[in-house]
């Protein structure tokens, strides 16, 4: 590749109605017009119905393209962020480049922003983190969130399969093994939600930095042996990260293996009695900060909310985790009795859960799958070790949940990076803390 490509974001789906305002001229393919100002859109018949300012019908198309003349943007009404995760909102948000609206064959339709690859860079490093992080971290982030979208769709592009949500039976024991992929996006390359890279537009540049960190890294990636590397990230390990297959497919990654977020070494967990010791402990790691002003600097302020994100605690009331697991995994387990973990990666995530009820008992995994059924979002992690209390009748009346880290632990860790790059790392030492084995080289160039 050596040109900068042009990228397709999905960042509305599903949807019905549509409303925003094209700050600038717009024009319509097809039907041409010179366009600004409020609009709509519905479906309608398989088609989507556009209106102008006025509220009259300019398009009716199955897709409606809209292309800016010169800088213009536009904004969008209502789009919801961090969907199904317990920071969910809504939020009118402001783009470059151009829009899409796109009808699907159930009579919804996508909005999907046409944009360059470093433009939407601007956007992901300022909607992942805080712009005003240091540069040092926000060039580090930029190389990964290329190398991640880049991976991509290298990988949609050559078509390969994306390992499949599976459901396996053995013997008298269910056993549902699932993960998620990207490439599971149809009609646009990535979303723009947690579930790819968070992508908020410009609302979310408040500051030079991002720009200047895409623009002194423009076209970088980190590679391993000559393949761009599949850059995964989160927000904290927990003191280490984690081994690939612990969240996806059974295969090693070399350079998204386990590391010690830390200048000392840790062994990883390998018993239950070590998951409780790690995760009762809290070890000296770049993660492990409790500094106001310096996450102040690092985090967006909705992520600024979440505070035990080292350590955390939830509890739940027997019947309520009843029903929480009834909702989110569609499955009736009577009265809860046990969750018992039975295999964990090296930071004590866990990948096969065993659920035991009356009516039935599940093995669920993987890391993402644990946290979805445990909790009405997601759990921060599944790395957690449960206790319970009992009743006077010897039932379970109470469960706990105590646990590390938010997010999957594959690859870069964003607050520890944050806080080695505050401390006076560089972007390719950070890099090479987190993916050993990399090295950095152009993609693309200007």
């Amino acid at each position: 590749m050596n040109k900068e490509p042009m990228i397709t974001v999905g960042i509305m789906d599903r949807q019905t109605n549509v409303s925003g305002t094209l700050n600038g001229n717009f024009h319509i393919d097809g039907f041409g017009g010179n366009l600004s100002g409020s609009f709509s859109a519905r479906t309608s018949d398989g088609a989507i119905v556009f209106k102008d300012i006025g509220g009259r019908d300019v398009a009716r198309s199955r897709s409606v393209r809209l292309m800016p003349h010169n800088d213009s943007t536009f904004t969008l009404f209502h789009v919801t962020i961090g969907i199904s995760f317990h920071w969910e909102r809504t939020e009118n948000q402001t783009f470059r480049g151009g829009i899409v609206l796109q009808s699907r064959d159930d009579g919804t339709m996508a909005v999907i922003n046409e944009v360059p690859l470093e433009d939407y860079l601007q956007s992901v490093v300022s909607s992942e983190m805080n712009a005003t992080a240091p540069l040092e971290f926000l060039k580090t982030h930029a190389i990964i969130s290329r190398s991640w979208l880049l991976s991509t769709l290298k990988r949609k592009k050559e078509k390969q399969a994306r390992p499949s949500p599976a459901a396996n039976v053995a013997g008298n024991e269910h056993e549902i093994m699932r993960w998620y992929e990207q490439e599971e996006h149809d009609i646009y390359d990535v979303c723009a939600d947690d579930h790819c890279q968070r992508y908020q537009g410009i609302t979310k540049i408040f500051s030079g930095n991002a720009e200047t960190a895409v623009r002194e890294t423009f076209g970088k990636v980190i590679m391993y042996r000559d393949e761009i590397c599949d850059a995964r990230y989160y927000k904290t390990c927990g003191g280490m990260t984690e081994d690939f297959c612990t969240a996806w497919g059974d295969k090693h990654v070399p350079y998204l293996i386990s590391i010690t977020d830390a200048p000392s070494q840790y062994s990883p967990v390998r018993t239950e009695e070590d998951a409780f010791a790690w995760i009762f402990s809290k070890p000296e790691a770049y993660c492990n900060t409790g500094d106001a002003g310096l996450l102040a600097k690092i985090l967006p302020d909705f992520d600024r909310e979440t505070k035990d994100f080292f350590r955390w605690k939830i509890e739940y009331a027997r019947e309520e985790l009843e029903e929480i697991l009834r909702e989110r995994s569609g499955l009736d387990f009577g009265t809860l009795k046990e969750i018992r973990p039975l295999q964990r990666g090296p930071s004590g995530r866990i990948f096969r859960l065993m659920i035991i009820g009356s009516k039935r008992t599940v093995v669920v995994g993987k890391e993402l799958e644990i946290r979805r059924w445990l909790s009405r979002s997601h759990l921060y992690s599944s790395a957690f070790v449960v206790t319970t209390k009992n009743g006077s009748g010897g039932e379970v009346e109470r469960f706990s949940f105590h646990g590390a880290g938010w997010g999957h632990g594959v690859g870069l860790c964003q607050i520890g990076a944050a806080v080695m790059a505050s401390k006076g790392f560089s972007a390719e030492q950070v890099l090479a803390h987190y993916f050993p084995g990399t090295e950095l080289r152009k993609a693309y160039e200007e």
